[in-house]
């Protein structure tokens, strides 16, 4: 499946909006709160729950947009750009005014569900089984980075989340540059190619995105032990989000890949 038109729009903004290894949840998110100490602190057990909250509405968004794409396939592309649009700018309004995360990450998963369940329903016309396949190891590879985390497998140092970021960024910066050429008539390789070396490529997206995963746990946990004010569990449950819809796509774009080979 050539995905060289719209689609790569919503890939785009799943990696430059958050290009330094997702910005929602860098070193710095939790700077400049003092430290609450009446017990309204952010902790695992809540992040855990409203993570689980927005999966829910992203979920229910997808289901939405999927069925609306059935209805009406010929306005597709609008419904995957529009909702990616929208989502992006509710994204920028959360991570620039933190408090409102309570209510714009729920926003943002709804809208994200809409744009990424209306894209996936394109996919699974054409490689039925494709989508139940990568969310089965969208969630097989959070598991498995979760584990790698609590058992200090992989350590979330400050050269590696420099070196994921910095892969991130050049992963976003790639994706512009395709964009800009198709809008001249010709795209860059590896990003559509089913080829050998587009599969790789894809292959080596999915891990870095999965290595965003241990920086986010990481950054979460380092909210909870500076007792940051209770709304950031909704702060750090979207950028978790933001991670956990930029894997599915690259996995659902590689699956794409092998089977129209």
């Amino acid at each position: 499946m050539q995905q060289t038109t719209v689609e790569d729009y919503l890939w785009y903004i799943h990696t430059m909006a958050y290009k330094t290894g997702n910005p929602a949840l860098n070193k710095n998110s939790f700077n400049n709160f003092p430290s609450v100490t009446n017990g309204q602190t952010m902790t695992l057990e809540g992040t855990a729950l409203k993570s689980l909250a927005l999966l829910v509405l992203c979920v229910g968004g997808g289901i939405y947009g999927w069925q609306v794409v059935i209805q009406n396939p010929t306005n597709s592309g609008l419904y995957i750009l529009g909702g990616a649009l929208l989502a992006f700018a509710v994204a920028i309004v959360t991570i620039m005014k933190k408090s409102l995360s309570p209510f714009t990450a729920p926003i943002y998963a709804i809208l994200e569900g809409f744009s990424v369940g209306a894209i996936s329903q394109l996919y699974e016309r054409q490689f039925t089984g494709i989508v139940l396949q990568s969310l089965v190891l969208t969630g097989s590879i959070f598991a498995a980075m979760l584990l790698v985390y609590l058992f200090h497998i992989i350590k979330p140092t400050d050269n590696l989340k420099l070196a994921v970021a910095a892969a991130t960024g050049g992963i976003a910066l790639y994706y512009l540059v395709n964009i800009v050429a198709n809008i001249f008539g010709k795209g860059l390789p590896l990003i559509a190619s089913n080829s050998g070396w587009g599969i790789g490529f894809s292959v080596i997206v999915i891990i870095i995105a999965a290595f965003n995963l241990v920086v986010d746990f990481d950054f979460i946990e380092h909210g909870v032990a500076k007792r940051t004010p209770k709304y950031m569990e909704w702060y750090a449950s979207f950028g978790l989000l933001v991670t956990m819809v930029w894997l599915y796509l690259e996995i659902l774009r590689l699956l794409s890949k092998v089977r129209s080979r």
